[in-house]
C-alpha cells in the first residue's frame, strides 16, 4: 500500500493556511497521482445538488466537467452511496469514456458532516490497475480530506 505519511502532511500543511475546497483537492491530486504510478488521470468531483462538477485534476483535459447523479461509474457511486472499483470499462454499459486508451477506474467517494460531498476518480490506461490496497489508500486519503472539510474554518489571527 502506499504510504499516506506524505499526503497527510501536504493536506495539514495546506489546511494551515486555506480553506478553499479546490486548494486542498489540488493537493491531494497531485499526491495522489505522485504515488500511484498505473494513474492517467486523477480527479476531484464536488457534489452540488444532484451532479458531480470536476474540480482539481492531474491529466489531460476531459469534456465531463459536469455528471448527473446516476451516470456513469462516478454518479453511480453517488447514486448507490458507495465507491466503484471498475477492472475494466469496457465491461461497464454505463461507463463515461473519458479516453479511448482508459481501461480502468476508482471511485472513491469524499464525505463530510456524514455525507458525501465529493469523490476521488482515478483512471488508469492498465486493465485491473487498482488493487484493494489502493482502494483502502484512497479511502484513508478521502476519509482525512472529508474530515478537513468537516472542520470548523480556522479563527481569524487575532488583532
Amino acid at each position: 500500500m502506499a504510504d499516506i505519511s506524505p499526503i497527510l502532511a501536504a493536506i495539514a500543511e495546506c489546511a494551515t493556511c486555506k480553506t478553499d475546497r479546490n486548494d486542498l483537492g489540488k493537493v491531494v491530486v497531485e499526491a495522489i497521482h505522485q504515488r500511484l504510478p498505473q494513474a492517467g488521470w486523477t480527479g476531484i468531483y464536488w457534489l452540488e445538488d444532484d451532479e458531480l462538477v470536476l474540480g482539481p485534476f492531474v491529466g489531460p483535459p476531459t469534456e465531463h466537467t459536469r455528471i448527473k447523479v446516476g451516470q456513469g461509474v462516478c454518479g453511480t457511486a453517488v447514486a448507490e452511496g458507495r465507491d466503484q472499483v471498475v477492472p475494466d470499462v469496457r465491461e461497464r454499459a454505463n461507463y463515461l469514456a473519458c479516453s479511448t486508451t482508459t481501461r480502468s477506474e476508482i471511485v472513491v467517494l469524499i464525505r463530510a458532516h456524514g455525507k458525501i460531498v465529493g469523490q476521488i476518480d482515478i483512471d488508469s490506461d492498465k486493465v485491473d490497475a487498482f488493487s484493494a490496497d489502493d482502494h483502502a489508500f484512497l479511502k484513508m486519503v478521502a476519509g482525512a480530506l472529508g474530515s478537513l472539510l468537516d472542520a470548523p474554518p480556522p479563527a481569524p489571527p487575532a488583532k
